[in-house]
Order: C-alpha cells, then structure tokens, then sequence
C-alpha cells in the first residue's frame, strides 16, 4: 500500500511526491500554464476525453495529436495460445483493444528532459495563488489588444501622406537655393 506523500511549499503549494497526478492537479497546472480560469479548463478536459473516447469507440479512424500521442482502436483476431498452467493448447476468441501510442515528440522530451516544454512559475508544483489568478488577466489583454490594432492602422496612412507631402517640398526648396547661392557668388 503506497500512501501518496504530499509536502507543503513555503508558498503553500501542494506537490505530490509520490503517485500519479489526478484530473483536478491536471487542470489547475494546465490553468496556470494558458491562463484560463479553472472552470474553462475542467470543462475543455471532460470535452476532450468525451469526443476521444466517442470517436476511437466508433473505430472508424483514430485520433492523432501531433506532438503527443495517437489513439486508435485494434481489432485483434482469434489465434491459438498456450494455458501456462498446463501448457494445453487454448483457442483465445477475437477481441477488440484500445491502443495509445506515444509520438517521438513525446518520447524525446521524456526521454530528454531538457527537450520538454518550459512550464510557467507556478503551474507544477501548482501554486494556489498562480491558479486563482489564472484567466483573469486573458480578458482585459484581449479587449484592449485590439484597440490598439485599430489605432495602429489609423495612424499608419496618415504618416505615409505626411512623408510624401514633406519630400516634394524639400527638393523644391533645395532647387530654389541653389540658384540663390550661385547668384551671391557671381
């Protein structure tokens, strides 16, 4: 019997030491690393286990995530097999199997863990205080960061038409001194 051993961090952060990390750890470090508010992620796990699960059920085709893994179902065909008991000649029946297999992207950063993605502060060992914050600075950023799109745009033609309007006189003035000079020397 393995006890999962937890450890308070300074910060008051839960880690686990020991075992495996469970849905709801999942989703406040997933959370923490987009900046999306915790309800949001839970809902977008549970969609995405459900529509997996619906689609590689069917059998019809399977389901590849580029960079992790690829989900697909086996349709295993009856054979002959060996009771290891008695070592008597069995006949194992047809069955149906549901293969995970992960991608070299996933096996190079686990392998290399120097080639995984960098978490952000506080998504593992996940911070209390990095997942309550989590999602509330996304909705202020994406409203003003189209404002500023829109300015940018306004101000771009009219800086064009200002520098084309100020070239022509330059040279214009540049020709009238010319002359100017010439006929002070002479």
């Amino acid at each position: 019997m393995a006890k999962v051993a937890r450890k308070m961090c300074i910060t008051g952060c839960a880690s686990a030491t020991m075992g495996a990390m469970n849905k709801r750890e999942l989703a406040k470090a997933v959370a923490v690393q987009s900046d999306v508010e915790l309800k949001t992620v839970i809902s977008v796990l549970d969609g995405f286990t459900e529509v997996v699960t619906a689609v590689v059920a069917k059998g019809v085709e399977p389901v590849s995530i580029p960079g992790f893994a690829k989900f697909v179902k086996v349709d295993r065909p009856a054979r002959m097999g060996r009771n290891p008991a008695t070592g008597e000649a069995i006949r194992i029946k047809a069955s149906k199997k549901a293969r995970i297999t992960p991608v070299k992207a996933f096996k190079d950063a686990v392998l290399a863990p120097s080639k995984a993605p960098k978490l952000v502060k506080g998504a593992y060992p996940t911070v209390d205080a990095a997942v309550a914050a989590a999602g509330k600075s996304a909705a202020p950023a994406a409203a003003k960061a189209p404002a500023k799109k829109v300015t940018a745009a306004r101000k771009a033609p009219a800086k064009k038409a200002t520098a084309a309007r100020k070239a022509p006189a330059k040279k214009a003035t540049t020709a009238r001194r010319a002359p100017a000079k010439r006929t002070a020397k002479r």
